[in-house]
């Protein structure tokens, strides 16, 4: 044995699934069965293999001349999500049995399907060393959970690309653990296209199809989005009909939705159509030579988005279960495949080029990495798998300071004149706030903002308060998915395109939110103020006003003129002052008879330094203004002292303790 310290020969049990995981653990099975001085294989076949619906296809296993020690049928029919969970329990009530006769010191287990997760399920709690082959990939659908969930059961993983490595090391899997070894199928594409393909193209297809005058159809279900996968079959349908080139489909295979699309099919006549051959199932190496002379390949099967791109042949890949996939050039993606001309427009780009080979999953070697692999693991190491977790900044006893901790939001206020930093408990109650005038540069206010907010983060351990994240409020446009200020309004300088959530998310090491002022006021509402229960209501704001310097007011030479000096000159009986104070109140009566004309909410809650001295005359706007529908809606003076940061505060703490107002 190599470097693995065992005196036996390595008991290895292969099982598989379905025509396709057969594809890819075929080659290793060769290899396995080639060299008997290191290797005892034991066969395991169940799941679609075993059904006639599916063409039998256990029955190639035994072309292939290897003994199938066990067959389970484990699938229960009816294509739907409840067939598919029973399937798994039956394959889980079913497998001891044969693990316990087995013993096998590992087991191989292939890919992201239903079976092959009660296969890993079942080793990993009869303690049997799991080989996952395919892991760290990602596709688009259910079967990314089921994938990384087997990842998370196996002791050893086999790769096929780069990225894929990486997300299995970022999934704290051991890097001495993972083999990069590629696709164990490219081992036989990549020396298949010279073979004789003529007579397999005239088997399948018909006698008088030329290469790269054909197109190969294998579309599955989408689990997650059952009834749209059936219709974009129907419309990938329609548009191969209007195509007009001789066409060879596969059946889907057995998951939940499979049923529907091949009532689809005899509905559409596709198995008598003159232009059509649909068929249950192709062997592998016949399959090979059919893609490679393909003038196209259409579906949203992984081997159109994998296998295919080892030939060049161009691929058509609809919708979103492979979106997430690593693709050659000759790939082109229809996420959107709603319209019957989108797919037809698609055919036309695509049909009859031929694009350079692709190596992205392999480069025809990955057999004998495996094999050294295997010979290298110990069977006198431990079982118990470990995982390589990053380290964790300031990890926290659950001791009784912690318990009794203030669960609490640290929030910031980016005004046209003050910068604010406050921390609020998850009551409300602003528990200490800091004030600094707003810089004018942006490395200015970047800077005060991290310096504000580190300061306050620290404070908040002396006060028994636990910074469950940070929530900004900023005028201006904010794209809050992405915690950016699009475009701020023009009291704020230099605050156009910023990302504030990456800088105070590395610093502080905390979730960040970031919204509009306006957003925040109504979300504090919601969440502390008189919106709260409420099923819908609307916010008005009011605050700093731009050229409001009227006679009469006198203001110190570089201190900007806000709403609170419009105000006081107002109070003072300045005739312009009171002026603009009733031009802008009755501007925003009429933008709330709008607002409750077109949205009728059930209260409108008025914001902000001026919403006392706008109050009536918003009030009179209606009366005069309104339908008399609208005319009972309550009109009402905010009572929060700060909106904005009680708003920012609101975004942390409804979402960390997941509490909906």
């Amino acid at each position: 044995m190599e470097k693995n310290g065992n005196n036996r020969k390595l008991r290895v049990c292969v099982a598989t699934c379905n025509r396709a995981d057969y594809s890819k653990l075929a080659p290793i099975m060769f290899g396995i069965k080639t060299e008997p001085e290191f290797f005892d294989l034991d066969v395991v076949v169940l799941g679609s293999h075993l059904i006639d619906d599916y063409g039998n296809t256990y029955r190639m296993i035994e072309q292939d001349d290897f003994d199938i020690n066990t067959r389970l049928h484990t699938i229960v029919r009816g294509e739907d999500e409840a067939a598919m969970v029973e399937s798994v329990g039956l394959a889980l009530v079913k497998l001891p049995d044969v693990l316990n006769r087995l013993k096998p010191d590992i087991m191989i287990v292939h890919g992201d399907r239903f079976d092959a997760l009660a296969l890993a399920t079942s080793a990993a709690l009869m303690n049997i060393r799991i080989l996952h082959i395919e892991g760290g990939e990602v596709s688009g659908t259910i079967d990314d959970s089921i994938r990384h969930a087997i990842t998370k059961l196996a002791h050893y993983h086999v790769c096929c690309t780069r990225s894929a490595e990486q997300h299995l090391i970022s999934m704290c899997e051991d890097h001495d653990r993972i083999l990069l070894a590629g696709c164990p199928s490219y081992d036989k594409l990549l020396c298949a296209k010279n073979k004789d393909y003529m007579s397999i193209i005239r088997m399948w297809v018909g006698d008088d199809v030329k290469p790269k005058d054909y197109i190969v159809a294998l579309q599955h279900p989408v689990t997650t989005d059952i009834k749209h996968s059936i219709k974009m079959f129907e419309l990938t349908l329609d548009a191969l009909i209007s195509f007009n080139k001789r066409t060879l489909v596969l059946f889907p295979n057995i998951d939940a939705g499979s049923k529907e699309m091949v009532r689809v099919m005899r509905k559409k006549g596709i198995e008598h159509h003159p232009n059509f051959r649909a068929v249950k199932h192709v062997p592998f190496e016949q399959f090979i030579q059919l893609v490679a002379h393909a003038g196209c390949v259409i579906g949203n099967s992984s081997c159109g988005v994998r296998e295919v791109g080892a030939f060049g042949t161009p691929v058509i890949n609809l919708g979103t279960r492979q979106i997430g996939r690593e693709t050659g050039e000759n790939v082109l993606h229809v996420r959107d495949a709603d319209t019957q001309d989108k797919i037809l427009q698609a055919l036309h780009l695509q049909f009859g080029k031929q694009y350079p080979c692709s190596k992205i999953y392999g480069d025809g070697n990955a057999v004998p990495r495996i094999l050294k692999f295997l010979k290298s693991i110990d069977l006198q190491e431990p079982l118990q798998k470990k995982f390589c977790f990053p380290p964790v900044k300031d990890n926290i006893s659950q001791d009784i300071d912690h318990i009794l901790e203030t669960l609490s939001a640290l929030a910031v206020d980016l005004g046209g004149t003050n910068l604010r930093v406050a921390i609020v408990s998850m009551k409300g109650e602003i528990v200490k706030k800091y004030t600094q005038f707003n810089p004018k540069t942006y490395e200015e206010r970047i800077n005060l903002i991290l310096q504000m907010c580190v300061e306050a983060a620290a404070e908040a351990v002396k006060l028994n308060c636990r910074i469950l994240g940070i929530g900004i409020s900023t005028g201006g446009r904010v794209n809050p998915r992405e915690g950016v200020v699009l475009h701020s309004t023009k009291l704020i300088q230099e605050w156009n395109s910023v990302d504030l959530r990456t800088p105070l998310s590395d610093t502080l090491h905390l979730p960040v939110w970031v919204d509009n002022d306006g957003n925040c006021a109504a979300m504090a509402e919601r969440k502390f103020g008189q919106g709260k229960g409420l099923e819908n209501f609307v916010t008005f704001i009011t605050g700093t006003e731009d050229l409001l310097l009227v006679e009469g007011m006198s203001v110190p030479k570089d201190e900007a003129v806000g709403a609170l000096h419009l105000i006081q000159a107002a109070k003072l009986g300045n005739v312009k002052a009171q002026s603009i104070l009733r031009t802008a109140g009755t501007a925003l009566g009429l933008g709330v008879v709008n607002i409750l004309h077109t949205v009728n909410p059930s209260l409108v809650i008025l914001s902000g330094i001026l919403a006392n001295h706008y109050i009536h005359t918003v009030k009179d706007v209606i009366r005069q203004q309104a339908l008399s529908s609208v005319q009972d809606v309550d009109v009402v003076v905010s009572d929060l002292v700060d909106p904005a940061l009680l708003g920012a505060a609101s975004m942390v703490l409804d979402y960390t303790t997941r509490r909906i107002y």
